[in-house]
């Protein structure tokens, strides 16, 4: 049987250091030790992603994910200064771990004043993914229709969209196209009925899980600082959904995004 694979969290967050005793690491130490196989350790900006590198170092089942957040865009001094960043690390991505650039994409949620900003990084990282063939990591938040033209203007670019929140319909059209569709411990709760059906909508070889730790921990964590750990919750659900097991489930999803991210 495969053990867990979280394909998406953000173990450089600084609450894992302020919550748990001993830190990001005495937590890590025991998510491994609970039947976690593999993580991707996901930045958000030049500055985590570096720090996300350092700390894949320690841990054989950790994995790493760089890449500038449509929240984070003002962090970086310039988008030459970042691209020039990720180049650097992108060059050593086998040294790095590095195995997609993310997470990328656009945020209408949180803020609707820069854009033209979001859309400049993340165009700029689409080509930058091309460049590299490496796959994406897609943040769509309130913004499925601006997000969905710009994956069109790249059809070579491959990835995948991380805790889904667009309809069945948009699912069934980025399946189609080639893309992957991750879910969160949203599929838990009880108010979720369009991600749920979204999650049953997308063919088991194309479903991948993820906690998006610290954050949206699954029932009966909601509320709590996620870990990587409580995916067995998430999968249960998932496994509902399709009707199998949640040891076939594991299986699937675990298969899958090593597929996706060449491992």
């Amino acid at each position: 049987m495969k053990g867990i694979f979280d394909t998406h969290a953000h173990y450089t967050d600084k609450s894992f250091e302020t919550k748990f005793e001993g830190g990001a690491s005495a937590l890590l130490s025991a998510i491994y030790a609970n039947g976690v196989d593999k993580i991707i350790n996901v930045g958000t900006n030049t500055s985590n992603s570096a720090e996300a590198i350092e700390m894949a170092k320690n841990y054989e089942g950790m994995y790493v994910a760089v890449g500038i957040h449509p929240s984070d865009v003002d962090e970086e001094s310039s988008l030459e200064d970042a691209l020039s960043k990720l180049r650097a690390m992108l060059d050593k991505r086998e040294e790095y771990k590095i195995v997609a650039l993310g997470e990328i994409g656009l945020d209408y949620h949180w803020r609707q004043d820069n854009k033209e900003k979001q859309a400049e990084f993340f165009e700029a990282q689409l080509l930058l993914a091309e460049e590299y063939d490496i796959p994406v990591v897609i943040h769509d938040r309130e913004a499925h229709g601006d997000t969905f033209e710009a994956i069109l203007r790249h059809p070579k670019v491959r990835g995948v969209f991380h805790c889904y929140s667009g309809s069945p319909e948009m699912a069934r059209d980025l399946v189609r196209r080639g893309w992957y569709i991750s879910f969160t411990g949203v599929i838990t709760y009880k108010n979720a009925p369009v991600v749920q059906a979204s999650a049953k909508a997308v063919p088991l070889d194309r479903i991948l899980v993820e906690t998006d730790a610290p954050y949206l921990a699954p029932v009966p964590y909601r509320g709590k600082t996620n870990r990587s750990d409580y995916i067995e919750y998430t999968l249960r659900t998932l496994a509902a959904l399709h009707e199998v097991s949640e040891d076939e489930m594991r299986t699937i999803t675990h298969e899958n995004a090593c597929q996706l991210f060449s491992l």
